[in-house]
């Protein structure tokens, strides 16, 4: 009896990692869908007066170049201005700004605070405030300073604000370095592809949006008076949290797939660390202030619909069901053998399949990134998760047909420790991510975290600094604005 209760117990752990799998495809399901349900049916040509506020802390490398890609933009140069908001810069930022000023009399304004150093947040608001003093904007766009906009973006953009139940857009923000491309910013373009055009055109068919791209969001004016004319400066996400205010008011947020907007984005793994720790910590704050929608239908908004609650939920908790599943499926081994592999099997076919469904379908929204990081995309998962999945599809030519061309043979207890291994590797990715952090500050740092994140798979770097965050939140650390260091990697676009 005892025996059959830890089966069932040790069946519902490793069963628990079916969740983000059946949510990813399940999301994913629906993005043919945007074909028919999206929001250009009420989109229309809209060229409102747009203020383009842009927070630069030590940005003299790149704001220039930003600057004068705005000057090209498709749109009338009378209908634009730019407020660079200077956090008390300790380089040449001022100076570049005051140069493109003058280039550009009457479009581009500098705005300097002569205390900084208290984050983006603080930074936008100096500017919002100052913008909102007089009646010439009509829609705000929030953008970072190292950020490229190709030149119908903008204009692609405002098409939507031309809907008054519009109170956001947000574009799509691709890695653009030019030079200095590594494995990482390479396995970053493919995570963009999967959680841009791929997941948000899902997200505009479910009707709610998770975050407006924090370098790419539009406002239309009465949106942002609407949600207190100032950014949220109590969180690391307050680009997540202007997504939900706006959709708590009754306004629709919407994703435009085809303004692309260029990026730099980190080429290390402590850079990338930092980054996402930032964001990571920012969504346990937004989890938590938002506990009253979770689940909860409304006809306000679509935030708390059980699909969106439960795809938020599968990602930020992630991590731990990664271990849970895992201490399911070792239980199970050690209760029972044979019905732990057909588990496993149930669990690791159901993974590649959704995997290569949503590799699909990512590959159609950006076919171009796709093509060109097609090696990337394969490996997304790691060397040894896809070995692993190879072992549930066909578990024969694996760990037997395999080793035999090596004359090698499997004997009982081996096959047992293997099989123990396989099991609980997903947890141990994590750690195998982070060792990658670690080794990048040695002399063999730069073959061997390259190595260690291919072996481990990006996605599993991604929850290893989700777990991070949760440490962090329980120890009380402080949350702090590590800003991600840009040298003007982005090249143009046209």
């Amino acid at each position: 009896m005892l025996q059959w209760i830890g089966v069932i117990v040790c069946l519902i752990l490793a069963l628990s990692g079916l969740i983000p799998v059946v949510a990813a495809a399940a999301t994913f399901f629906t993005i043919p869908f945007h074909a028919w349900i999206n929001h250009y049916g009420k989109a229309a040509p809209y060229l409102p007066r747009v203020a383009i506020v842009v927070p630069a802390w030590n940005e003299g490398a790149v704001i220039g170049a930003s600057i004068d890609r705005l000057m090209k933009l498709d749109y009338p140069r009378e209908a634009l201005r730019i407020y660079v908001v200077d956090d008390a810069s300790t380089d040449d930022t001022p100076d570049v700004v005051r140069d493109r000023a003058a280039r550009y009399p009457g479009n581009v304004h500098l705005l300097r605070r002569e205390q900084g150093g208290q984050g983006k947040a603080h930074t936008l608001n100096h500017g919002i405030r100052l913008i909102l003093e007089d009646d010439w904007m009509e829609a705000l766009l929030v953008m970072d300073a190292d950020v490229i906009y190709t030149p119908p973006s903008l204009r692609k953009m405002t098409r939507h604000l031309a809907d008054p139940e519009v109170g956001a857009v947000s574009a799509y923000i691709r890695e653009g370095s030019t030079s200095g491309r590594n494995y990482l910013t390479k396995f970053i373009s493919v995570e963009y592809v999967l959680s841009q055009p791929a997941a948000r055109r899902a997200q505009n068919v479910l009707g709610a949006q998770a975050c407006l791209a924090g370098g790419a969001q539009l406002h239309s004016r009465e949106n942002l008076v609407a949600i207190g004319g100032r950014i949220d400066t109590s969180s690391l996400a307050e680009d997540t949290i202007t997504t939900f205010e706006t959709q708590l008011k009754g306004k629709r947020v919407v994703f435009e797939p085809h303004a692309h907007v260029l990026a730099e984005e980190p080429a290390a793994v402590d850079a990338l660390w930092k980054q996402r720790l930032r964001w990571a910590r920012g969504n346990v704050t937004v989890t938590a202030r938002y506990k009253n929608i979770w689940f909860r239908p409304s006809k306000v908004h679509h935030l708390g619909a059980w699909t969106f609650g439960i795809v938020w939920f599968s990602l930020w908790l992630l991590p731990v069901i990664m271990v849970v599943s895992s201490i399911g499926l070792a239980g199970l081994l050690l209760l029972d053998s044979t019905f732990a592999t057909a588990v496993f099997r149930v669990l690791w076919i159901s993974a590649a399949l959704a995997y290569l469904f949503v590799l699909i379908l990512g590959s159609l929204t950006d076919a171009t990134t796709t093509r060109r990081e097609l090696g990337h995309v394969l490996l997304f998962p790691g060397i040894v998760n896809v070995l692993v999945m190879l072992v549930a599809l066909f578990p024969e030519v694996m760990l037997v047909w395999l080793p035999g061309l090596f004359g090698a043979t499997l004997d009982g207890p081996t096959l047992w420790v293997l099989t123990l291994a396989i099991y609980v590797w997903i947890p141990f990715s994590m750690v195998v991510a982070w060792l990658a952090r670690v080794s990048e500050r040695t002399r063999a740092g730069r073959w061997l975290a390259p190595a260690l994140i291919y072996l481990a798979g990006y996605g599993s770097l991604l929850c290893a600094i989700t777990f991070d965050s949760y440490l962090k939140e329980l120890a009380g650390a402080e949350a702090r604005w590590d800003k991600t260091e840009k040298v003007g990697r982005v090249g143009a676009e046209s």
